[in-house]
């Protein structure tokens, strides 16, 4: 483990800088934080997390996959992929740490999505422990530990110093290359700073939300329940939920004709919209209680159902802060699974 006093950490910004892009949580105008691309005067934001989740890195909203050129019956197909940079990713939080193996789960089983590969195989996550939990986190539900974030390095601010552990070998390499601006030390204030979150975990609301009722093999048991008609009635369809999570992946593929050429590119997409997967022949889910159950069903049973029974969602919080009518997936764990906590 290694450490520096904070007065040190703009040096340790600009050494990384100078060989990959550094992007870091920075305070916004309206009071949220949000992913900044690093520069001289940016400071890391003390917020508890970003608005928008760091996915984007490695999924984008919107990307370019290929264009085409036509003359006649002639079509030139135009590989528009370029070599990426390096990057990292500082300060992200241990539920969105989380996500990425969700994603990993989705784009990087065969066939592989070469351009979620590539950035992959270019950024390095540099995760910080969440020393002040909000009463919308309920990570550990899904067993992941805001005072253990993973990723290529771990970190832990104190008042006064900052501390790394490297997790990967691109984590040890990016921990050498700051060597000169930290020190060895002991995981003594560590292990306290530790001890002190899991204390805080403890008095949180959600600490008793409990997965029991849902997972693989649950189908047939919870489809049909009368609680999804009840629950998606006031639901408006909007898709805020959707954008602001750091697990959902659908998208859209969409061909746009500039003149010259035919742009072909994929956006983020939503199972709550009403044209969502609409074909020739319609949408097979023609009611918003459909679309609502299909998101959560996903989430808790689905996904789960086909990867080993992990969840796909880890308890981030956001669609508790950011749906209109707070409706979100612990209300839906709640009243379907039976489930009572406060």
């Amino acid at each position: 483990m290694r450490k520096c006093s904070l007065d040190k950490l703009n040096l340790i910004f600009a050494e990384i800088a100078k060989d990959a892009a550094l992007y870091l949580p920075a305070d916004q105008t309206d009071g949220s934080a949000a992913y900044k691309k690093w520069e001289e005067g940016t400071a890391l934001s003390d917020a508890l997390n970003t608005v928008r989740s760091p996915k984007d890195f490695f999924f984008p909203q919107t990307e370019d996959l290929m264009k085409f050129k036509t003359q006649g019956k002639n079509i030139d197909i135009i590989d528009i992929r370029t070599a990426l940079e390096d990057f990292v990713i500082f300060g992200v939080r241990a539920c969105d740490v989380k996500s990425f193996d969700i994603l990993d789960r989705v784009f990087l089983t065969e066939p592989v999505d070469s351009f979620y590969a590539s950035r992959r195989s270019h950024g390095i996550i540099v995760s910080m422990a969440c020393t002040r939990p909000s009463e919308t986190c309920f990570c550990k539900t899904f067993s992941i530990d805001p005072a253990n974030p993973a990723g290529d390095v771990s970190a832990w601010k104190s008042e006064t110093e900052i501390f790394f552990e490297a997790n990967t070998q691109k984590g040890e390499d990016f921990l050498n290359k700051i060597s000169s601006l930290t020190e060895e030390c002991d995981d003594t204030l560590v292990a306290t700073q530790k001890e002190a979150i899991n204390k805080i975990m403890d008095k949180l609301p959600l600490k008793n939300l409990d997965t029991s009722a849902f997972g693989g093999g649950k189908t047939n048991e919870l489809f049909d329940s009368p609680a999804w008609a009840e629950l998606s009635q006031s639901c408006l369809g909007c898709g805020t939920c959707t954008f602001v999570c750091p697990t959902c992946q659908c998208y859209d593929i969409k061909d746009f004709n500039t003149g010259n050429e035919v742009i072909r590119f994929r956006c983020w997409d939503s199972c709550m919209y009403s044209d969502f997967t609409k074909m020739a022949h319609g949408n097979n889910r023609l009611t918003q209680k459909e679309r609502f159950r299909q998101r959560f069903m996903h989430k808790l049973v689905y996904y789960p159902e086909n990867n080993d029974g992990l969840f796909s969602c880890v308890g981030c919080g956001r669609c508790l802060a950011k749906c209109p009518i707070s409706m979100n997936i612990v209300k839906v764990m709640k009243k379907i699974g039976g489930n009572k906590s406060e």
